[in-house]
């Protein structure tokens, strides 16, 4: 216990004695206009970087490599936007998916037997963007997606009090969605070939759903229709396998989305529905894969 006193007033001097040299010092003076102040480089070798001075020729002229952008801080930190796809060039893009599962006759744990499910889910998302600036695009996407489930058979035997079978159940989907979206690239290197960038999508959608079942010894049948909006955030990476062609991976890591539902059953509408909503987390499921053409 002695020690431990000990060295906590000798810590607690050292701090006392560091406090008062910082007393005695020059005091910090916070400038009113210090957004307006001459901006302090911390990298002074960026000033003479080579690639200041590199030029390159798109459609006969000569441009330099690195775009100029405006620094808001006060800082520079010698970061460089490397042009990788000059103004006026065209983007056709195309972004495809299809899965399927098939099972039959599959026994878990004795609890769920006679389980007969089909599933088939595929899209299809072309787009065609235009460089208005360099490394900036605006354009236009279409979306079209159709899924289907059948669920032939289904036995859940838990025990005498806790057991169901479902049969005959099948759902049925597709949507149509046109959105406009906005492109910034940031090229990362001289060679053009890596870039990130971060994608603004408006869309406006609409679709059908269908749901056939079971109930009470009846067949019952219900349609849905759905309308949406959505606006979406998606940074992403670009990468040029060819000189005109690039992969591109993008994931949704934030969205706003109004939804609007009307369901009918056997010819009767049984109500509407409205939903909105906001999503500020990533998701697993929304990452997109594409090749892109540019010309």
């Amino acid at each position: 216990m002695r020690k431990l006193f000990k060295i906590s007033l000798i810590a607690a001097a050292v701090v006392i004695a560091t406090l008062c040299h910082c007393a005695k010092a020059e005091p910090f003076i916070i400038k009113e206009n210090i957004l307006r102040a001459d901006k302090i480089v911390l990298d002074s070798a960026a000033i003479n970087h080579p690639d200041l001075n590199e030029l390159v020729i798109v459609n006969g002229d000569t441009v330099p490599i690195i775009l100029p952008s405006k620094n808001y801080g006060r800082y520079d930190r010698g970061l460089f936007n490397y042009l990788i796809i000059p103004k006026g060039q065209w983007s056709f893009g195309l972004t495809a998916s299809y899965g399927q599962y098939s099972t039959e006759d599959v026994q878990i744990l004795s609890i769920l037997n006679d389980f007969d499910i089909k599933i088939k889910m595929y899209s299809i998302k072309p787009s065609i963007s235009y460089f208005f600036r360099s490394n900036q695009s605006i354009g236009l996407q279409f979306n079209y997606s159709r899924s289907f489930v059948d669920l032939n058979n289904m036995a859940f035997d838990f025990d005498e009090d806790l057991s169901f079978n479902l049969r005959d159940v099948s759902y049925y989907s597709q949507s149509f969605t046109t959105s406009v979206n906005y492109r910034n690239y940031v090229g990362l290197g001289s060679a053009k070939r890596f870039a990130i960038f971060n994608e603004i999508n408006l869309g406006f959608g609409s679709g059908s759903s269908r749901f056939k079942r079971i109930f009470n010894g009846e067949p019952r049948d219900t349609h849905t229709n759905i309308t949406d909006i959505s606006l979406n955030f998606s940074p992403g990476v670009c990468v040029f396998i060819m000189d005109y062609v690039s992969f591109n991976v993008s994931f949704g890591v934030f969205g706003l989305h109004m939804r609007s539902e009307k369901q009918i059953t056997d010819g009767v509408e049984e109500g509407r529905r409205f939903t909105s909503g906001a999503n500020f987390r990533f998701n697993i499921f929304n990452i997109n894969f594409g090749l892109a053409v540019n010309i």
